[in-house]
């Protein structure tokens, strides 16, 4: 039960962060986007998303990496549908870094927490 409660507090803290970003700034993130922003929106993207991989791992206590792995996979689930859903339309950025970026720094946050945890006992 801790792994659902994980996978379900885990995931809304990268989208939310994702949707909070694009309202905040206006930016369509199904299109092209200044280099500036892209950046910027890339690291915060990564920096939520190891958020929410670290989260998941401490609420759902798993001494291994099932929270995040479930976390990452959602996220990237979440991009690859996008992607199907509307071929061709639009730029490609925001999912294309969620799937090499995003996902993968969710399962790092889930890996820094079970090495600090290790690192404790």
């Amino acid at each position: 039960m801790r792994i659902v409660l994980a996978v379900i507090t885990g995931y809304p803290v990268f989208a939310g962060s994702a949707v909070a970003l694009f309202q905040a700034t206006g930016v369509d993130p199904h299109s092209p986007a200044a280099p500036g922003f892209t950046l910027l929106s890339i690291a915060y993207g990564i920096a939520f998303a190891f958020l929410s991989g670290y989260m998941a791992g401490r609420i759902g206590g798993h001494p291994g990496l099932r929270c995040g792995t479930l976390v990452a996979a959602m996220i990237a689930l979440g991009a690859i549908v996008s992607m199907i859903a509307s071929p061709g339309a639009g730029s490609l950025w925001t999912q294309i870094s969620t799937v090499t970026l995003f996902a993968p720094a969710c399962l790092l946050g889930d890996y820094f927490r079970r090495k600090k945890t290790r690192a404790a006992s």
